[in-house]
């Protein structure tokens, strides 16, 4: 559609535009859905949101007059959107927020996709009123000329964009408080930043400066600054002059010295200086409980002075430090040393490459086709892909891969895996750990492929030679294999690892209805070269625990064999002369495979060693669906191993309430499955990983598996509390999803998708029971929302948090806010031996009648400033104001979890939560 017609004005074209996009979708059968609600009108989560736009700004409706928050995706035809973009200032005057958003949308691999963004029409500037404009995730290259001139705008985001500068008419926003420019390509920042002196939240980070003007001094109100991920070598003093910051987040840069006046800002409660290059410190800053320094070379001497005249001069290999938004960087003949914007380090060496390439790079969620995990390996991190694939260096490279440490280390051991010639190997690995809770793997390798951390069984090996050898397990002493000279006429590579499996007794006794039953470790060879050897060779097993050698019965003892990728265990007792010890079993082989020792009265032992077999390689997962105790419309879901169920349950409880687990669910590792909310409840439809209604989640035991949820409804509360009940599936998204737990049940079969179901209920909005004792340690008050999204909020844990310190000045507080001294008199005597009762009934029947009032939260302060406790005061400032930045943070954020600048339930329960922090 075109923008402007031949022979029209700009005014009439647009209007053209509106009538024309409007009678196609008239024509076209769309059916518009109820979009306006109240003030605001999200379009970004339906298809086709220009068209409905246009078709609403065609009807004329007069509560477009009224909306003052509008949501539109930016993944639409360009001219479409420049057409509808047009028509916002004529027909919605009152706009107070616009959201302008890409990513949305994801390619093949899972990647957020940028909007086809590039600029604004000129009349955007006549919004008034508008305070809040996001145009994250989108294509602009430069700040669109009508920004500048939005002098109402107190918060701007433009994170994920292109921008290579922002203008200097930026410094002319008199109301900005809030700037995001995150994730783009700024080398250098205007001077008139400096001139910004409301704004109290600047985000740069992940770009590429290098310096800062020193202007930038000039930010009085300037709360927090974030400048992580650039290149930033140097500060300018004037750093020291902003005295009201708190936060300074300078991790990830260059910097080899900082202003030592930083340490004496007032007010700084965080300075955040990681990752650089600082070798010397002042004193004051070693001291302070609020400075990080992990990962800067301090004390570490100076690289080393030139060379004497004459001696020829050897460039120093390049360093590069990779931010996000680069996939890619440049490797010469003189090599250089790659940190990437995940952490993940590589070394080239000098010579590795003839020729200048190009290194292109990718981090990949894990997926089974990308994770080649053996029924007894662990995954320890994402899957690092470099490209290109299969181009061999010179001299090997080195790579440093960030892991999550195992929880079990015993008889394991850590190592990379990669692709190699279709086929994944074990490269040798050596672990670092250069700060807390922060390992590295570390290997050599010798051509680019798939890349991913494991943790397996611990691996021998060894090369046998014709003279023959001796081959000892370092994870169990009693395995042994002993090669006899001849055994083979050319050395050949043998490799061994032992499975030493912790069953509890009565699980095995359970599997195998016997009370006596014991298997021995698994023992698994692999052999290079022929598939016999030409000599028998000896085999060495523990016998199974609890059995000797002097009181075992020789025909409850079975040797078991199996040759993968057959899942086939075979009896071969009587086909080997087995020698038996005190405590050891020996046996003769010619071929390598799986061998495993069980002592049981069972005669048919094949089948329950397939059974055990395939218990081993299924992780027994409980699934849990707990509420928030203080903001019940938070839901957490977490999988995790049976095992840590009750220890889990116990650390949570405090926090959350719900159902019991449901049943033990067992599921392969890597295993993707969904959750399902029914009956009335949804997922809060923001989330991008919401796909109607259901959260999907793939299961590895070593990566996080939590995922906090909002729950919404449709449903009045204000008459009924709302029950409903989560459900997990198995595999791919189900068309339907019962609507009945009972329905679900009723699936059996192979087939079946559904594995569990948890019931969920969500408390009243009004008028719920418990306001008098029930308000110790299970809250049943509906959630308190003192206050507004511009104010802050006041929480029930907040006021909690109050009651607990306000002791016996409650009377004094209870005056002040107005209650009668004949209401108090009845608080007394109702709660006459408790005082934590008193100030709670107190305190939280007076919420509850303020709820939705304005002025309640100031009337608090005054009170509690009234009655001599300006500390408790200052504590509610306080909550107020980090309040406020994490409402901004949670509904503005830039990330992957876009929220609704509006304060409905779900955004302002994420803000609760936020204040609880």
């Amino acid at each position: 559609m075109a923008a402007a017609v031949e022979g029209l004005e700009p005014e009439a074209a647009a209007e053209d535009a509106t009538r024309g996009a409007a009678e196609e979708a008239v024509d076209a059968g769309l059916r518009v859905p109820p979009l306006l609600a109240g003030n605001r009108l999200n379009l970004d989560l339906y298809p086709g949101g220009c068209h409905q736009l246009l078709h609403l700004c065609a009807q004329r409706s007069p509560q477009l007059l009224q909306v003052e928050f509008l949501r539109l995706s930016t993944h639409e035809d360009p001219g479409l959107l420049g057409a509808t973009l047009a028509q916002v200032p004529g027909r919605l005057p009152c706009l107070r927020s616009l959201v302008l958003k890409g990513g949305q949308h994801r390619d093949a691999l899972g990647a957020c996709l940028r909007g086809c963004l590039t600029s604004l029409p000129d009349g955007l500037s006549n919004l008034a009123r508008l305070a809040h404009l996001d145009l994250s995730f989108n294509s602009l290259e430069a700040l669109p000329a009508c920004v500048p001139q939005l002098r109402g705008l107190d918060a701007l985001l433009l994170s994920h964009n292109c921008l290579l500068e922002l203008p200097e008419a930026l410094g002319a926003l008199p109301s900005l408080t809030f700037l995001a420019v995150t994730h783009n390509c700024l080398q250098t920042l205007p001077t008139a930043l400096g001139a910004l002196s409301t704004l109290r939240r600047l985000d740069l980070s992940e770009n590429l400066l290098d310096t800062l003007p020193p202007e930038i001094g000039g930010l009085s109100s300037l709360a927090e600054l974030n400048l992580a991920s650039n290149r930033l070598q140097s500060l300018p003093a004037s750093l020291a002059g902003l005295r009201s910051l708190r936060l300074l987040f300078l991790y990830s840069n260059l910097l080899t010295s900082v202003p030592a006046g930083l340490i004496h800002l007032p007010l700084l409660a965080r300075l955040d200086l990681r990752g650089n290059q600082l070798r010397d410190v002042p004193p004051e800053f070693l001291d302070a409980p609020f400075v990080r320094l992990q990962g800067n070379p301090l004390g570490e001497a100076l690289p080393r002075p030139l060379s004497p005249p004459g001696t020829p001069v050897v460039p120093e290999m390049p360093r590069l430090f990779l931010t996000t938004d680069l996939d890619s960087f440049p490797v010469t003949p003189q090599g250089c040393s790659v940190t990437l914007a995940c952490g993940i380090r590589l070394h080239f060496p000098a010579g590795a490459t003839a020729t200048p390439i190009t290194i292109h790079y990718r981090l990949w969620l894990p997926e089974p086709r990308l994770v080649p995990l053996g029924p007894h390996d662990t995954l320890l991190s994402h899957v690092l892909e470099l490209q290109p694939h299969g181009v061999v260096f010179q001299q090997d490279v080195g790579l440093w891969l960030l892991f999550v440490p195992p929880r079990v280390r015993r008889y394991r051991e850590v190592v990379v895996r990669t692709l190699s010639e279709d086929s994944w190997t074990d490269l040798e690995t050596h672990l670092e750990e250069e700060a807390p809770k922060q390992f590295w793997a570390r290997c050599q390798v010798p051509h680019f492929s798939w890349f991913l951390v494991v943790s397996r069984p611990v691996s021998d090996t060894c090369l046998v030679p014709p003279e023959g050898t001796l081959l000892c397990s370092s994870g169990h002493p009693g395995v042994k294999v002993t090669f006899p000279q001849g055994a083979t006429e050319e050395p050949r590579q043998v490799r061994m690892q032992v499975w030493w499996y912790t069953w509890a007794s009565r699980e095995l006794r359970a599997l195998l209805g016997e009370p006596e039953a014991a298997v021995s470790p698994l023992l698994c060879l692999w052999q290079s070269g022929p598939p016999s050897f030409l000599r028998p060779v000896t085999v060495q097993l523990p016998l199974p625990p609890g059995i000797t050698g002097l009181t075992l019965d020789r025909s409850r003892l079975h040797l078991l064999y199996q040759a993968p990728p057959v899942a086939t265990w075979d009896d071969i007792t009587a086909q080997v002369a087995l020698e038996l010890t005190h405590l050891y079993a020996r046996f003769q082989v010619t071929h390598f495979s799986w061998y495993w020792l069980w002592y049981t009265t069972k005669s048919c032992v094949g089948g329950l060693a397939r059974k055990a077999w395939a218990r081993l390689r299924l992780h027994r997962v409980n699934l849990i669906a707990l509420q928030r105790r203080r903001d019940p419309e938070q839901v957490l879901l977490q999988c995790l191993p049976r095992n840590k169920v009750e220890a889990t349950l116990k650390r949570l409880l405090e926090r959350y309430h719900g159902p019991e687990p449901s049943d033990t669910v067992e599921l392969f590792e890597g295993e993707k499955f969904f959750a399902a909310f029914e009956r009335g409840i949804d997922v809060d439809a923001d989330r991008p990983d919401c796909v109607e209604g259901r959260i999907c989640f793939v299961f590895y035991s070593h990566l996080k598996n939590v995922k906090e949820v909002y729950v919404t409804t449709a449903l009045d509360r204000e008459a009924q509390a709302v029950r409903g009940q989560v459900s997990f599936y198995r595999g791919t998204v189900p068309t339907e999803v019962p609507k009945e737990a009972e329905a679900a049940r009723q699936k059996k079969g192979l087939d079946a998708l559904w594995m569990a179901t948890l019931p969920i209920k969500l408390p009243r909005l009004r008028g719920s029971e418990g306001t008098g004792q029930g308000l110790g340690a299970g809250l049943s008050l509906a959630p308190l929302n003192l206050g507004d999204a511009e104010s802050g909020f006041l929480t029930q844990s907040n006021l909690l948090s109050v009651a607990r310190r306000l002791g016996l000045d409650w009377p004094a507080v209870a005056l002040h806010l107005g209650l009668p001294y004949r209401e108090l008199q009845r608080i007394r005597l109702e709660f006459r031996d408790d005082l934590d009762g008193q100030i709670r009934h107190m305190l939280f029947s007076w919420a509850e009648r303020q709820a939705g009032r304005p002025g309640a939260v100031g009337l608090l302060v005054q009170a509690l400033e009234q009655s001599d406790r300006r500390d408790l005061a200052e504590e509610v400032r306080a909550v107020l104001e980090l309040g406020r930045q994490k409402y901004q943070a949670g509904i503005l954020r830039t990330g992957l979890a876009p929220g609704d600048p509006a304060p409905p339930s779900p955004s302002a329960s994420e803000s609760r939560e936020s204040t609880e922090a």
